[in-house]
């Protein structure tokens, strides 16, 4: 089984995958969002890295999700705290003109060669209490997160 869990920035995404774990064991795909080395810059000003940061994720994700996903599946259950659809929710609020049809040229190429979940269990959580569990594990880049950018985000 392919179970992958969804939800807003602060939801709970990655602890929940991690109690799922040893009920139904198989592996864990969690997303390597520290490897992008445009988020901290992205945060600050959003408009002039979201490019960057978009497709720097978008091949991230695809990288993982094209290799990491389908060996662990061979081996037995999978649980990812992220879809590869995500990215383009994301792209759709951070993105515009030619930047969002580029990204979506690529997205659209890439999404044909990822197995989709078997399950999404999609997690809700308001606002204020997403930015307070943000704030509670204290990344440095989220420190300056817009709280608009979560309610827009949890609309999305």
């Amino acid at each position: 089984m392919y179970l992958a869990i969804e939800g807003v920035i602060g939801v709970g995404k990655t602890t929940l995958a991690r109690l799922l774990q040893p009920t139904f064991g198989g592996e864990l795909l969690l997303e390597a969002f520290e490897e992008n080395p445009f988020l901290s810059d992205f945060y600050a000003d959003r408009k002039r890295y979201a490019f960057q940061t978009q497709i720097f994720f978008l091949l991230s994700r695809y990288r993982q999700q094209r290799e990491a996903a389908p060996a662990a599946i061979s081996r037995g259950n999978l649980i990812a705290d992220y879809t590869f659809e995500k990215d383009a929710i994301f792209a759709r609020l951070n993105l515009e003109s030619d930047e969002l049809d580029t990204y979506f040229k690529l997205h659209q190429a890439l999404a044909e060669r990822i197995p989709p979940p078997d399950l999404i269990l999609f997690l809700r959580v308001d606002t204020p209490i997403a930015m307070r569990r943000i704030a509670t594990r204290d990344r440095a880049y989220e420190r300056l997160m817009d709280p608009a950018y979560i309610e827009d985000l949890n609309r999305a």
